[in-house]
């Protein structure tokens, strides 16, 4: 029933609301998402911002390619593979056919939640975190179970980090 349902969700999310415009912002997130390239960035800017949590926010930043290769790994583990939709094909390339789960939902969630854990008011970046996640499924690239799962390993990165903060 939950394989159905997962197959369902991707069907739909792989079909409805496309456009060039929409499938172009998707491409986007999905091109800044890759190695958690965009969350090192943010958190060199911030810790170039930050003098006094620099420590903390370059922690965070090594978090996303980290989160990546420690995602790899649990690919391995399970392999299932990435989904197929007759007729549909993925709008974007991946560097391996291993899906769950999703490592752009993995770095992405990791970082947010580390980066929030510094500053509370980060969490402003959990949006860019589910835009990203969002849009692999959309993009045909992941179920949206993979992203589900990555999210939530992802979530427990961020939050065993050490960051030598109280919390």
């Amino acid at each position: 029933m939950l394989a159905r349902l997962d197959n369902d969700l991707l069907l739909a999310m792989r079909t409805r609301f496309h456009g060039p415009r929409a499938e172009a912002v998707a491409r986007f997130l999905g091109a800044i998402g890759e190695y958690g390239a965009v969350w090192f960035a943010i958190g060199v800017v911030l810790a170039t911002a930050d003098a006094d949590r620099r420590e903390q926010w370059l922690l965070a930043a090594a978090l996303g390619p980290l989160a990546i290769g420690v995602n790899f790994a649990v690919k391995l583990a399970v392999r299932r593979q990435r989904p197929v939709l007759e007729g549909l094909p993925p709008l974007g390339g991946a560097p391996s056919s291993l899906s769950f789960p999703s490592a752009h939902a993995t770095s992405s969630f990791a970082c947010a939640t580390a980066m929030t854990r510094i500053a509370p008011e980060a969490a402003v970046l959990f949006v860019l975190a589910a835009a990203i996640a969002v849009c692999r499924p959309y993009l045909g690239m992941h179920y949206p179970s993979d992203v589900l799962g990555g999210a939530l390993f992802g979530v427990a990165l961020g939050l065993a980090l050490p960051l030598g903060l109280v919390d």
